[in-house]
């Protein structure tokens, strides 16, 4: 019983280490990824979604493109606009 203990804990031991070294491996890859592509790929430009030309063609276009920005930014981009009415 003596000899399968030690092999049990000999084999826990192992496994445990070779376990923390593949998760160290995929951390610091995963890193060097995440670097090299922010360093070497231009940033892309969220543009503002298009608004239907009825709308835009009654409402001046800076006060259309400012209550789409305040829509996106209160919803958090899941807004859209459909209709602008004046009151």
């Amino acid at each position: 019983m003596n000899s399968n203990f030690e092999l049990a804990l000999e084999l826990l031991g192992v496994g445990m280490l070779t376990v923390f070294i593949i998760l160290f491996l995929v951390v610091i890859i995963g890193s060097v990824i995440i670097k090299i592509v922010n360093r070497f790929m231009p940033d892309t430009q969220v543009l503002a979604p298009k608004v239907d030309r009825a709308i835009s063609a009654a409402i001046d276009p800076r006060k259309v493109s400012a209550i789409v920005a305040a829509v996106q930014a209160v919803t958090n981009g899941k807004g859209k606009v459909e209709n602008i009415e004046k009151v």
